[in-house]
């Protein structure tokens, strides 16, 4: 026996959904936006061992190191 749901069930459903209807946020009313980050394996082993020490998340020890250098500044030879 097959049982198929009505569309009328099925469309009721979707328009349920908690993100049903909220128009995408600009980009000026998020709080973060997600971007794309391209890392050596290297690089990325050590910042998950440094969050993983620290007890952060990777997203969270990246913005941090990121929060600190525009803070801070950071120190480029030949800059």
């Amino acid at each position: 026996m097959i049982v198929r749901p009505k569309k009328k069930a099925a469309e009721d459903f979707i328009k349920a959904a908690p993100d049903a209807g909220v128009p995408p946020a600009s980009e000026k009313d998020r709080k973060k936006i997600q971007i794309s980050l391209t890392i050596s394996p290297e690089l990325l082993k050590a910042v998950d061992e440094k969050a993983r020490k620290s007890g952060l998340s990777r997203a969270a020890l990246i913005n941090l190191a990121i929060h600190q250098v525009i803070s801070s500044g950071v120190n480029l030879p030949g800059l």
